[in-house]
């Protein structure tokens, strides 16, 4: 389902792949040409033709960040990307050029004509080319790039409230062909995209218990010169299994050069449906067959609702932690290799964070490809940051957003693991401005996509409003606060304002270089959190931030970090990600008795709770494993507490016990003690 591509790192020593989704994909690799066009004359000069000769501009390696090399480090402006490659022509077949992101303004030109243009720097776009290329020669394709997100009409824009030092987005504007850029070969008429909504019946008095509905909604492009009706067939496997199914299908003609939406509906009785969960990620595949072209993506069948201020995942409350990720590494900048992706979630999945709101801006999408398979919960946000009155009330801004938004929607609907969309972040929701913001781009989304649900993160709920008619909390599904210091009197404020919605602490933390250090972290951890188990409507709480990350925004250390991470910019984890992974575990093992016993063989009782406050949630097939060695399979409910009886040989002081998911992520290590009989705490 998926084309891992080799691509060399940007110095050329250094070699990643980087996930195309695409099986199709012809990635547009290897070696490119690269240069710099400061005072904007490139366009006009036609750096894009064969006639202004690449000789001494550089050698890069697509994708590529040209922000980390330490040349161009401050660089903002346009930039300039050339290279080429031969083709050969075949009757009937459309060829399709894909960027899966640039920052952050774009221009593509084929063989000296400008093909198109694109606005956004996480999402991607493609366009047609077949008209453009040339065969048996070489054709040059030129693409240039301009990273100034600080300009008045971007998004996330530069701030136009006449502060001094605040022009600037909260976060780096790298910029460059930052991820891949390939071709795929399509038939005359193909598959543009797959929408997959899987529906389980969750009603215990429902005869279609345990059975499921997977509407698929195919939107087909025909780009020949005569109508069409193309035939369409269905197929789902789980894992090896081909499901036999029934279709209702809808056809009908798609005009010459039309695009049209087919849908599809089938039902999966009960012994098909395997629900996709935290700690059980069942993926099922769907082949779409139009015509001569197939299409397959992955999906997972699930149901996720708020009702009287809890988080239903399958129709079980869930209370989960969280963590938001910049995309940020050194001299990575917002690249994300796929070894990245692996080191950055497996390090907060082990940390306990299942429930994300990842950052201000779209990551990659073989993020969420991992989230899938291993079970995150994740709010997507299309990117803007503080944006002022006048930019939510700017009809340009308004519209470059919903674009945005939805190339962001459109790329990952089918993700099972992207439960909420967010439209924005800390803009002031009590305002005129920010209320219409708010309800409009969340009536705009639920257009394009109805099943998830939507929230803000807001920044003004900590003392404000009076009323909840006079925040725009109210057209949420449920409350995202960020929140930093006094959060048990802001969250009970946010909950006298909304009792019917649950709150999620969209971002918490603290920085490591306070006057308190990485005490200060750990202290921070521990105090809210205990502010949070007393307080049954919190349903996750998403550290700022998982990692630290480069700024240029005010309060940045003179070194470029702002050090709020739980890991440093490499990944070193702070004393504080220990604090974290114990906090944030579902379970917690004390130590009720020891008893010595004849010829060296003890006894060791071990209480384990599964957590009733927070996080909370059902534990099935979970492992504890004594020494490295599995000793039982732990299934709890929220609450329930087993006690473990564990034989111990020899005169060992110590017992490392370590609690591990059925996923295999171990979120638990713990040491306890042998050498007294008292009880012992979790450390």
């Amino acid at each position: 389902m998926y084309s891992l591509i080799l691509l060399t790192g940007l110095s050329g020593s250094v070699q990643a792949q980087y996930s195309i989704r695409d099986p199709k994909a012809i990635p547009l690799h290897g070696e490119w040409r690269f240069a710099l066009d400061p005072v904007g004359v490139g366009e006009a000069e036609e750096w894009f033709s064969t006639k202004i000769p690449t000789n001494g501009w550089d050698k890069v390696n697509v994708p590529h960040c040209f922000s980390v090399d330490p040349r161009y480090q401050f660089y903002t402006g346009t930039t300039w990307y050339r290279r080429t490659f031969t083709w050969q022509p075949t009757a009937k077949k459309r060829v399709l050029l894909h960027i899966d992101g640039a920052y952050y303004t774009t221009v593509v030109w084929l063989n000296g004509k400008k093909v198109t243009s694109h606005e956004g720097g996480y999402t991607p776009f493609s366009v047609d080319v077949t008209d453009f290329l040339t065969g048996d020669t070489e054709n040059n394709l030129a693409i240039s790039v301009n990273n100034n997100t600080w300009l008045p009409g971007s998004i996330p824009g530069a701030k136009d409230n006449g502060r001094p030092n605040d022009p600037f987005p909260g976060w780096m504007n790298y910029g460059g062909l930052v991820r891949p850029v390939y071709l795929t070969v399509e038939p005359d008429v193909y598959v543009e995209n797959l929408k997959v909504e899987a529906t389980p019946d969750l009603n215990p008095g429902s005869r279609a218990k345990g059975s499921a509905v997977v509407t698929v909604k195919t939107r087909i492009r025909n780009a020949s010169g005569q109508a069409v009706t193309p035939s369409i067939q269905y197929q789902i496997r789980q894992g090896a299994k081909t499901l036999m199914l029934k279709w209702k299908n809808s056809t009908g003609a798609i005009g010459p050069n039309q695009t049209a939406i087919l849908e599809a509906e089938t039902t999966l009785k009960a012994a098909d449906v395997a629900l996709w969960r935290v700690d059980q990620p069942t993926l099922y595949a769907i082949q779409v067959v139009a015509g001569v072209d197939t299409t397959t993506t992955n999906f997972g069948i699930r149901k996720v609702e708020v009702r009287n201020a809890q988080l239903l995942l399958n129709g079980q409350p869930i209370k989960v932690a969280g963590g938001n990720r910049v995309v940020d590494y050194p001299g990575l900048g917002s690249m994300e290799p796929d070894w990245l992706i692996e080191k950055d979630l497996r390090l907060m999945k082990e940390a306990g964070m299942e429930f994300h709101r990842l950052t201000h801006y779209t990551p990659s999408e073989a993020v969420y490809d991992w989230a899938d398979r291993n079970g995150m919960l994740i709010i997507s946000e299309a990117g803007n940051w503080q944006l002022t009155q006048k930019q939510m009330d700017n009809d340009t801004i308004r519209r470059k957003f919903q674009q945005q938004f939805r190339e962001m929607a459109e790329r990952d609907w089918s993700h099972p693991s992207i439960i909420a969309y967010s439209v924005g972040n800390e803009y002031l929701s009590e305002t005129p401005s920010g209320q219409r913001w708010t309800k409009d781009m969340i009536a705009f989304a639920r257009t394009l996509d109805p099943t998830r649900l939507y929230t803000f993160a807001s920044m003004r709920l900590n003392i404000l409003p009076k009323k909840p008619e006079d925040e725009a909390s109210q057209y949420c599904d449920f409350v995202s606060t960020n929140t930093y210091g006094n959060h048990a009197k802001a969250l009970d404020h946010i909950h006298q304002l909304y009792p019917d919605k649950p709150i999620l602490i969209s971002e918490w933390g603290r920085r490591a270089d306070t006057e308190t250090g990485e005490a200060g972290q750990i202290a921070d951890v521990e105090n809210v959190v205990r502010e949070i188990r007393k307080r049954p409507y919190v349903i996750g709480a998403s550290w700022w931030s998982f990692n630290d990350y480069q700024s240029r925004h005010q309060g940045t250390n003179p070194n470029g970090y702002r050090p709020w991470g739980l890991v440093g910019p490499e990944r070193g984890k702070r004393p504080a990600y220990a604090t974290y992974q114990r906090e944030m575990a579902p379970v917690t093992i004390e130590k009720t008795s020891w008893k010595p016993g004849p010829e060296g063989v003890h006894s060791l009782i071990l209480q384990v709770t599964a957590r009733a406050d927070f996080p909370a949630y059902t534990l099935q097939n979970y492992t504890l494993n004594i020494n490295g060695v599995h000793t039982s399979t732990l299934a709890l409910q929220p609450g329930q507490r087993i006690d473990l009886t564990i034989p111990v040989r020899g005169f060992d002081k110590t017992l490392t016990v370590a609690v591990v998911k059925p996923t295999g992520f171990t979120i638990l290590t713990q040491t306890i003690d042998l050498t007294n009989d008292t009880r012992t705490s979790n450390r």
